[in-house]
């Protein structure tokens, strides 16, 4: 059993294909896990078994019967509970949405069934996905595998948690501000956030609606591709989808990296960082040099307006899509989340136009940044892994506070919706740390390339988890 739950997407889907294991025996493992684990871990807040026994057992008849649909045929996941599922409670992981029942299903999760996933349950959260540590009062703190008495990161904490210990083959989850990259980082994952309107947002709660986004996790760069090419591509339902193909990443993703350039910048996202992490980061940067990158430094004017620019719109969007439930609900929501949806309510509309024309700013810098590179290397977050319930944090002797450190070197990807990676790069004291890359609109394929090449560097191993 730890065998399969030990394995990459990628690694089952060709055993899965070769027909030398059945999406009822992977299946049968995962549900397995989840029942031995799940009450220490809090990854998942509900659990389909019955259900997906039943689906595994069609793909088997299925694939036996040549019909076979492809890489995710017959593999078992769970999906972040702001996904709707058609006629399932989906509750945001909320006590006011703890009964909400949808009548249609996220585009995402539509095509992921179509492509022959099963679906084993819906994975705990942040609350709302309002926060970056999955810390939640209504369904348990999702609890870090590497150390269980860190945060898994967030607000897709549950996907963070659930994919190295196997009890999911891979997840989708949502990004405004860090939401995938963060877990994935804490976690030992990779984690992607497209370009914005890259795969649909269609039947997926709202945080910010120009800030959000859906993105793959997965134990490695090419179960990520994978994902990205079954989900991405335009959809009639969400009025900000692009109106481009699905993506083909996975068939051109060699790692080859001759010839990149990569930027590096030092004014924004190697200041304020722990300098272990930023050692570590920069053995990952090394990595590619020796694999044929060139490696540039450079300035990105305006940058240190990012954070407030996304502080003003996230917050004052988020508020925004709750208004209501605020003013009547107050005490239904996390003593964490109500704080930051009152200060949401603060900023002026001469606050949140400021903002945009930041945002507009910045989109112009970071154009001329990636004419001269194709993609941007630096830390996914600033600091080391922090304990569950650690307000403040410190780097290099100063204190911080955690959750805005947690955000402030992943948010300017979701500003300007640009694609962005956080893949492993190495562990201090045990646990993992993120290197993120970010690149150009539509630049997912050279992000991947270059987080394939970090990968074959062999900083790092999920297998070196403790069980």
């Amino acid at each position: 059993m730890a065998e399969l739950i030990d394995s990459s997407l990628l690694t089952l889907a060709h055993r899965i294909e070769s027909r030398d294991i059945s999406p009822v025996e992977l299946t049968q493992a995962v549900l397995s896990e989840i029942e031995s684990r799940n009450g220490e871990l809090h990854a998942y807040i509900c659990v389909y078994g019955d259900d997906a026994l039943a689906k595994a057992r069609t793909a088997e008849a299925e694939i036996s019967g040549g019909r076979y649909r492809g890489p995710l045929h017959g593999i078992p996941m769970g999906i972040k509970d702001n996904f709707y599922f058609k006629d399932r409670i989906t509750t945001m992981g909320s006590k006011i949405h703890e009964r909400f029942v949808p009548d249609t299903g996220a585009t995402a999760v539509d095509k992921l069934e179509s492509a022959g996933a099963i679906f084993v349950g819906k994975l705990n959260l942040h609350e709302y996905a309002l926060g970056v540590t999955t810390e939640n009062p209504h369904f348990g703190d999702a609890k870090n595998p590497w150390n269980l008495t860190k945060i898994a990161g967030g607000s897709s904490g549950g996907a963070g948690v659930a994919i190295p210990t196997g009890l999911t083959i891979g997840s989708l989850g949502s990004d405004t501000s860090g939401s995938i990259r963060i877990p994935a980082a804490c976690c030992g994952i990779v984690g992607l956030k497209p370009t914005y309107g890259r795969v649909s947002k269609f039947g997926v709660f709202p945080e910010a609606w120009t800030l959000d986004h859906v993105g793959p996790m997965a134990r490695t760069v090419g179960d990520v591709a994978v994902l990205l090419d079954t989900v991405a591509g335009y959809d009639p339902k969400d009025p900000t989808s692009l109106n481009s193909p699905a993506t083909t990443t996975y068939g051109a993703l060699t790692g080859d990296i001759d010839g990149m350039v990569v930027g590096v910048n030092e004014q924004f996202f190697f200041k304020d960082v722990d300098r272990v992490v930023a050692d570590v980061v920069r053995d990952g940067i090394r990595s590619l040099e020796s694999r044929g990158a060139i490696i540039e430094p450079i300035e990105i004017p305006h940058i240190e307006d990012a954070e407030y620019a996304i502080t003003i719109i996230d917050t004052s969007e988020t508020s925004t899509v709750h208004h209501r439930a605020l003013r009547d609900r107050p005490q239904d929501y996390g003593d964490d989340v109500r704080f930051l949806l009152e200060c949401g309510e603060i900023p002026s509309a001469v606050d949140y136009l400021e903002a945009q024309q930041m945002r507009a700013r910045l989109r112009q810098s970071f154009a001329s940044v990636f004419d001269r590179v194709d993609v941007l290397a630096a830390p996914t977050l600033p600091i080391r892994t922090p304990d569950i319930g650690q307000a403040t944090s410190s780097i290099n002797g100063h204190s911080v506070d955690t959750v805005e450190a947690l955000m402030r070197l992943v948010g300017p990807a979701n500003l300007l919706g640009l694609p962005s990676l956080s893949a492993p790069c190495g562990l201090i004291d045990g646990m993992p740390v993120g290197l993120q890359i970010i690149g150009p609109p539509l630049g997912e394929q050279p992000v991947l390339n270059a987080a394939r090449a970090v990968e074959d560097s062999g900083l790092f191993a999920v297998t070196e988890l403790p069980h």
